[in-house]
């Protein structure tokens, strides 16, 4: 296998399963947005709407985005900055091993696929 075609299947993959991962937590979130709950933490002081509102866009339609690779680059920002606030705000409290090393590897995983881009595999590049 070429060294590039390795390189896009690589960041296929990087892309794709922690999206999916992430989706899983906004899901719920979303289906509270559209049910019009909007009981939700307000870790950064703009209310809890807003916050479940950001947190959806974070959790829910940023993932959809980088999963196809359609403004895969813009997408990952709001991903990795919904990451940052879970794990720096919301649970800044919890010990390292469990939710907040989640958001932090999450993080990461938004962060590398902004810096690098979608790959081959992605509407992006088609």
């Amino acid at each position: 296998m070429k060294s590039s075609l390795k390189n896009d299947i690589g960041l296929a993959v990087l892309r794709i399963l922690p999206s999916v991962m992430l989706l899983t937590h906004g899901i719920g979130k979303f289906q509270k947005l559209i049910n019009g709950n909007f009981e939700f933490g307000n870790p950064i002081g703009i209310g809890a709407a807003p916050s479940l509102f950001l947190a959806s866009i974070g959790e829910f339609a940023c993932p959809i985005l980088i999963i196809i690779g359609y403004k895969t680059r813009w997408a990952a920002i709001p991903a990795a900055i919904t990451m940052a606030v879970a794990g720096l705000i919301v649970h800044s409290s919890d010990p390292f091993g469990g939710t907040k090393e989640k958001a932090f590897l999450f993080l990461v995983f938004f962060i590398v696929i902004a810096l690098l881009g979608p790959g081959r595999f992605s509407i992006d590049k088609k």
